[in-house]
């Protein structure tokens, strides 16, 4: 059977008081010992005392610590004091002038997640997951990944000293599956894609009795995630944006983000929602082939137990977000339709070519993924689906530097030369 977190009542300290299913809406008790919902097999959210935390963020999050347990009173662990090994959170948000105006859009803003420990912003659902785990007196944790997620579960999980077994396709780019391994995990290079791999982790974690922490299936992991909404909202003086365009391949970030907002709003600290914008690869569609066919047939709260995510047959040069079935596919959905973002599909080409884009212009180093965002946004503006006076937020996910590769086929090769100052003169002139 598969791993569960057992307790015998909800933890003190800690203001979650149970759980709902995504898809039926059946809700559970916060001493639930399963990670899916028991009757349909639907992912969980989990659920808070939303007007006693009102009361303790009447003053905003006053918490003194710089990462994202500041935000304790809306996170699901025990109270972890000072003691966290890792600063996970408290990312830039930049404001991107030249990168905005190079296409009329001057209230460009990045929320810049790669400086995370482990270079990507799965660290914030590795921080509460894995906290959890320990929590729950788990030793071992184990996570399917595309490359982001397995190097950030090795990397907290050294911190935290678990043992980290992490399941990968054979294909991970060479710089995230090396992360792992430096961090001390156990790698295991599956031959087949990632929903292979996704498949053997939660059959070994029941095997095995492994914690498991893979996206969509743990519902802790949104829980990390959503904490880069409430960084937003500070980091723009406690606003809004109109729309944050969000990196999308298993739906866990987007309907995280849409969980932050959420929490925000029931709390009282925000009155509205922003758009939150789906971009997907043209080969790797899934989440936005359910949303278009959602908005085709015209139905603005569907029956939610009753749809079915599209599946593909993913295969992009964004590995992160290269995925056949999203495992928060149905969040991710939801999280669209309730806050009437745009779904949008952007060309491999257009991906790589952003790359370059935002690195010369905002000085941010994307992998492909990540700057998936910024090729979207240029796609909405050209389609004249934008506003000028919106305020718009990019998620860059994760480093450049997790895949060199794709970044050397787009921005060219060093210009080799003589030692000599006449051949740098030779040089300059050809490339003025």
């Amino acid at each position: 059977m598969e791993f569960t977190a057992r307790i015998s009542c909800p933890d003190r300290g800690m203001s979650m008081n149970g759980y709902r299913c995504i898809a039926c809406a059946r809700e559970q008790a916060a001493d639930f010992d399963g990670f899916s919902c028991p009757s349909c097999g639907g992912n969980l959210d989990i659920l808070y005392d939303y007007a006693a935390i009102a009361e303790d963020l009447a003053r905003g999050f006053t918490r003194d610590s710089n990462d994202i347990f500041r935000y304790a009173p809306l996170l699901p662990v025990r109270d972890i004091g000072d003691r966290y090994p890792l600063r996970i959170g408290a990312t830039p948000l930049y404001a991107a002038p030249r990168l905005g105006e190079s296409i009329g859009l001057p209230n460009l803003f990045i929320k810049d997640d790669s400086v995370n420990p482990s270079a990507s912003t799965k660290d914030r659902a590795s921080a509460v997951a894995l906290q959890r785990a320990g929590d729950v007196g788990a030793h071992v944790v184990t996570v399917a990944s595309t490359g982001n997620a397995g190097s950030s579960t090795a990397c907290v999980a050294a911190a935290l000293g678990l043992r980290a077994i992490v399941f990968v396709p054979e294909s991970a780019p060479v710089a995230k599956l090396s992360q792992s391994l430096a961090f001390g995990a156990t790698v295991l290079a599956v031959r087949g894609s990632y929903d292979d791999a996704f498949d053997l982790c939660l059959e070994a974690s029941a095997e095995f009795g492994w914690f498991n922490r893979s996206t969509g299936l743990n519902p802790f992991t949104r829980e990390g995630k959503k904490t880069c909404a409430y960084e937003i909202w500070e980091g723009l003086g406690n606003r809004v944006p109109d729309r944050i365009v969000v990196p999308t391949g298993d739906g866990n970030l987007l309907s995280g983000m849409y969980k932050g907002w959420s929490d925000l709003l029931a709390v009282g600290l925000s009155d509205t929602m922003p758009r939150i914008d789906c971009v997907q690869s043209e080969t790797s569609a899934a989440i936005s082939n359910t949303v278009r066919r959602i908005r085709e047939a015209g139905e603005a709260e569907p029956d939610w137990s009753s749809i079915e995510v599209d599946a593909v047959a993913a295969s992009t040069v964004a590995d992160s977000i290269a995925v056949d079935r999203p495992r928060d596919g149905l969040a991710a959905v939801k999280a669209i339709v309730h806050s009437r973002g745009a779904v949008v599909t952007v060309a491999d080409d257009d991906i790589l070519a952003a790359i370059g884009e935002m690195a010369r212009l905002s000085g941010i180093f994307a992998e492909p993924a990540a700057a998936a965002p910024w090729a979207a946004v240029k796609q909405m503006q050209r389609q004249q689906a934008l506003d000028a006076t919106e305020v718009i937020v990019c998620l860059v996910s994760g480093s450049g530097l997790k895949d060199i590769a794709s970044a050397r086929a787009c921005v060219g090769q060093p210009l080799a030369i003589d030692a000599t100052i006449d051949a740098v003169r030779k040089t300059l002139a050809k490339t003025a």
